[in-house]
């Protein structure tokens, strides 16, 4: 039998279909390839001091869950004017990027009341509850995704607030942002402020600012959040 010469084009196109399915390839999985993550696991507690007093403490962790990362809060603080103690429990759902997918929260002491939000697209769906009432649902929408949560004596969630900032890219930049047991929307500033010395250790200071408060957020080389300081309220959030 004699040897059929090859086409001489053959080789040629073997080789640009291989290659055609090699970008294929690359294309798929630049499509499916996850967001960067801006997050890093983190443990710790928290004390809450006002005007030099102790006034509750926080519990926290941020862990990463299948795709997504899970902020969880715990804080026990003083009532107002030396009323019963108050539990707050917060459960912050969040894409590896930094943005929000769902939060919930819920308080114990006097009547319960909580809420749950699921974020879309930039659209907070708020489902809030209070006990003896009915269930009541609102909306709030944002111009970008990436959205703040910074809820009433829950400070763990500055830590995730240093994570969204972008530190190499360093100045002033702004956040949207929401405060879910207010259901009070809003924007922010975050600006890095350089190394400080806070009580004999170096950290990374960032100053956090909205049109009537201003919160100083100290971070660790790795960005763990430190200490939280809010001159106004003479409060000082001191990590254990």
């Amino acid at each position: 039998m004699t040897n059929r010469p090859l086409h001489p084009f053959s080789n040629i196109a073997a080789a640009l279909c291989l290659a055609a399915l090699l970008l294929l390839a690359a294309g798929m999985n630049a499509r499916t390839a996850p967001a960067a993550s801006v997050m890093a696991a983190d443990k710790g507690k928290l004390k809450i001091f006002v005007d030099g007093k102790s006034v509750g403490s926080e519990e926290f962790e941020i862990v990463p869950e299948s795709d997504s990362w899970i902020a969880r809060g715990k804080a026990e603080v003083q009532g107002q004017d030396g009323g019963a103690r108050v539990r707050v429990l917060s459960s912050l759902r969040l894409r590896p990027d930094g943005v929000p997918l769902a939060y919930e929260w819920s308080m114990e002491g006097g009547r319960k009341t909580g809420a749950h939000i699921v974020f879309e697209k930039g659209v907070a769906k708020i489902t809030s509850e209070m006990e003896g009432s009915q269930p009541f649902q609102q909306e709030m929408n944002f111009e970008t995704p990436k959205i703040a949560v910074l809820d009433n004596n829950l400070f763990h969630q500055y830590g995730v607030l240093a994570r969204l900032y972008d530190w190499p890219a360093g100045g002033v930049q702004t956040f949207p942002v929401i405060i879910p047991q207010d259901v009070t929307p809003g924007s922010l500033n975050v600006e890095s402020l350089g190394p400080r010395s806070v009580n004999g250790h170096s950290y990374s200071a960032l100053r956090v600012a909205t049109s009537d408060l201003e919160v100083f957020v100290y971070v660790d080389a790795s960005h763990r959040l430190m200490q939280v300081e809010v001159p106004s309220a003479k409060a000082s959030i001191v990590r254990e």
